[in-house]
């Protein structure tokens, strides 16, 4: 299994770079905007200097727009939207989807409370999803197609290089394409 899954990252890696570097380029400014704007409710510390968060120091904000609506997220450090690490916090309610889609750069995930249920592949199936409670760590190279959902409250934070980005396999998953709704 777990020399299927590094074949299958490799091959991706490799056979599916002129699509990834396609993808990657169709990144919103809107979705960069977001980020950016994400990222600015983090207190970065000086470079060199130390710095700890309690829970109730984190700044909750609205997720980028390539995320659906109820999820919160916290930047920890970095700037997700710029190339370079960063750390960010995100909390995702009960009955929360996230459809079948993949990144341009590595995500590590750790889960911290809750159940995250992430599956792999190009088709969203509960059936073939496995549950990471808390202390579960995922590591996602790039291009890597997965899903997730959660059953109840869930909270992760992510560590990866900016700048960050989600790619829907169908571009009707995509939140950034849901039509307006006039009144």
């Amino acid at each position: 299994m777990i020399r299927t899954s590094i074949a299958l990252a490799t091959a991706l890696l490799f056979a599916g770079a002129p699509a990834l570097a396609e993808e990657k380029a169709k990144t919103s400014d809107a979705t960069k905007a977001a980020v950016t704007e994400i990222a600015k409710t983090a207190t970065p510390a000086a470079a060199g200097q130390h710095r700890t968060y309690t829970p109730a120091d984190l700044k909750w904000s609205d997720p980028p727009p390539g995320l659906p609506k109820g999820a919160k997220v916290a930047v920890l450090q970095g700037d997700p939207s710029a190339p370079g690490a960063f750390t960010m916090r995100v909390t995702l309610p009960a009955g929360y989807r996230v459809a079948p889609h993949h990144h341009p750069a590595d995500e590590n995930l750790t889960v911290l409370s809750g159940e995250l249920y992430m599956g792999m592949g190009d088709v969203f199936d509960e059936a073939k999803a496995q549950a990471l409670g808390p202390g579960s760590f995922s590591a996602m190279p790039v291009g890597v197609r997965h899903y997730a959902f959660t059953k109840a409250e869930t909270v992760f934070q992510v560590h990866a290089m900016g700048p960050w980005g989600i790619v829907y396999v169908n571009p009707q998953d995509d939140p950034r394409n849901a039509k307006q709704v006039t009144k």
